[in-house]
């Protein structure tokens, strides 16, 4: 079982597939299985590399930990499973630490694909203190509210279904996924430092999330330098689950580029 360590912090990882190296960074308080309608289409042609956050799953849970922890977290594993440079991949909380990994350690990455994100400028809102609590309660108590804000119109009933079920059983520590909270509220960048990254980037982002508004993907996709804007139309927060082919087609296209 592999482990990648940040001054001491353990952070279980693995790997499936050949190729071009591409490493994915899961969102807040998800741990790395909520790539399963990801990890098998993109391990068709490349070795994926996935690890679960601090806090989640089979990795540490300390309870301080900043944003730069979380970047230098990729980057432990990254030498762990001995890549150089990768194509990296990050959604939600994952694609702000997919930005500093690239604003930081340039040469570690080939190219940036950036799903239901934004730039986490002084003014975007982060998580309320109040959430705290709530990861204190299983999910399946509340899942019925939190459908609407994670699910837009087009996602089929079934697959819905289906995610709401792997999230009730994806593991974390609340003392983990808290601090993660905590990094993200202390933690801003700014447009200027995003337009400097120069690397292709691929922008993927739900016309209907109500977490992180359609309008923050396209200020995104606007500011880099050198990016692509991917609606998918009538999708939430949880873009991929309403269109797994199509999205997955997306980085494939976006990844197989012989230039990078």
């Amino acid at each position: 079982m592999p482990f990648a360590d940040n001054d001491g912090v353990r952070l279980h990882w693995d790997e499936k597939g050949a190729g071009s190296p591409v490493l994915l960074v899961m969102g807040h308080r998800l741990s790395s299985a909520m790539w399963y309608p990801v990890i098998p289409a993109l391990a068709d042609r490349h070795r994926v590399i996935w690890f679960d956050n601090r806090g989640t799953a089979q990795s540490d849970a300390p309870r301080t930990v900043t944003f730069t922890d979380l970047v230098e977290d990729a980057v432990a594993v990254l030498d762990a499973a001995g890549v150089d440079r990768a194509h990296a991949y990050g959604v939600s909380m994952g694609g702000g630490v997919v930005l500093e990994l690239a604003m930081n350690h340039p040469g570690r990455v080939r190219s940036i694909v950036l799903g239901a994100t934004c730039i986490f400028s002084s003014d975007k809102p982060r998580p309320s203190r109040w959430m705290n609590l709530s990861y204190y309660v299983p999910f399946r108590y509340y899942a019925a509210r939190t459908k609407r804000r994670l699910y837009g119109r087009s996602t089929p009933r079934n697959a819905i279904d289906h995610d709401v079920e792997m999230i009730c059983n994806d593991r974390y520590e609340p003392r983990g996924v808290i601090a993660q909270a905590r990094a993200m509220r202390r933690y801003s960048t700014t447009r200027d430092a995003v337009a400097a990254i120069d690397k292709p980037a691929l922008v993927l982002h739900g016309t209907e999330d109500r977490v992180v508004p359609f309008e923050w993907g396209e200020e995104l996709a606007s500011t880099l330098a050198n990016a692509q804007l991917v609606p998918v139309p009538g999708a939430g927060h949880c873009y991929v689950v309403a269109d797994p082919g199509r999205v997955n087609d997306e980085v494939l296209i976006f990844a197989s580029v012989d230039s990078r």
